[in-house]
């Protein structure tokens, strides 16, 4: 049992963070989890009377964010685990999409997850202890057409925990980038934003990136289960890892990412060479 243990999950509702809970819950976790309405809150403390108990904060309200984690600590205790899970997709060719939806995707998925980082540190760095997991996505490290804003706001978030987990180690707090790749979640379905089509110029080479990203939602070969209960293992872990692939379809393009990457840098050395001195 592990009913000492106390993890802090945003956005608790659907998806991972809602697979996660029940799966923590089930190890004998105590859960604290972020939900955006008094039904949820009710729905999610169902889960377990005794062990979960919900917060209802937006994590874009980021005055209200280091108030509620010092009320957290307080009523709760010390928290061991901080899982920064809230996030949604937002899928729209560059040039239609306007910046405000950049802006929201940003604000949700890298300065919510800062934010909440940033409030929980002082109390890890005191205790010595704490561990950090952002879950960020395979869309860190390799990109797709049409989801621009989103593959930039999990590169940012992959860059700031890779940074993170080197500044974080003298303390004893590690932080681990979770990124899965096509899980059967909400992601591709009820939490994605869309941005209507409007430059035909774009009809032959996305129409058809859109039409396929619809039509798998709900299919897709990852188990969310099966990644929550990944995710205790690196809870678990006494070294664990600063990133994770979760999925054989992320470890597949991404692996390929990363050769591709490698044979463009031998192609182009000698130029890169050129610039010394």
């Amino acid at each position: 049992m592990n009913s000492r243990k106390t993890l802090f999950i945003t956005g608790v509702s659907s998806g991972f963070g809602h697979a996660l809970a029940q799966e923590a819950l089930a190890a004998g976790y105590r859960v604290i989890g972020t939900v955006r309405s008094d039904a949820a809150l009710q729905a999610f403390e169902a889960l377990c009377a005794e062990r979960a108990h919900g917060v209802v904060l937006d994590v874009t309200d980021f005055a209200r964010i280091d108030s509620v984690v010092a009320a957290v600590e307080a009523t709760h205790g010390p928290v061991d685990v901080l899982v920064n899970n809230a996030g949604y997709g937002h899928e729209g060719v560059l040039e239609e999409s306007p910046l405000e939806e950049m802006r929201r995707q940003f604000d949700v998925n890298v300065f919510g997850a800062v934010a909440v980082i940033k409030a929980f540190l002082p109390y890890f760095r005191e205790r010595r202890a704490g561990r950090i997991l952002n879950v960020t996505s395979m869309g860190g490290t390799i990109t797709m057409p049409g989801i621009a804003y989103y593959c930039g706001s999990k590169f940012a978030l992959e860059g700031i925990s890779d940074t993170l987990s080197k500044e974080l180690l003298p303390f004893n707090i590690f932080v681990t980038a979770v990124a899965p790749g096509s899980f059967r979640t909400d992601w591709a379905g009820r939490s994605m934003q869309r941005t209507p089509r409007s430059i035909a110029d774009y009809d032959a080479s996305f129409d058809s990136v859109r039409k396929a990203r619809e039509e798998k939602s709900g299919k897709q070969l990852g188990d969310p289960r099966k990644a929550a209960l990944a995710m205790l293992q690196v809870i678990a872990s006494p070294t664990p890892p600063a990133h994770l692939l979760l999925g054989s379809d992320a470890l597949g393009l991404v692996r390929d990412k990363l050769s591709h990457a490698a044979k463009e840098i031998d192609q182009w050395e000698a130029l890169t060479l050129s610039t010394d001195g």
